[in-house]
């Protein structure tokens, strides 16, 4: 299911949803249906390099390598 953002035009709400293709999105504040589809910013690049990498020198310094490859356990230990 895709993720909406709306707008309502009765009471200014503005909200995401999950919406199905046989669902009729509606205003989680006043009920209303006259929703005007919003468009999203996209995700910034992502930086899960650096958050694995930070992660794996906190799990090694705590003593668990259980998130390395054994190729890369080899190499650590």
């Amino acid at each position: 299911m895709p993720l909406f953002s709306y707008r309502c035009t009765g009471c200014g709400n503005e909200f995401e949803l999950l919406v199905r293709a046989s669902d009729v999105p509606a205003c989680p504040s006043c009920g209303g249906g006259a929703l005007e589809k919003l468009v999203s910013r996209p995700a910034p690049p992502g930086k899960s390099a650096g958050v694995l990498s930070n992660a794996r020198t906190a799990a090694a310094g705590a003593g668990h390598f259980s998130n390395y490859s054994k190729a890369e356990r080899a190499k650590v230990k």
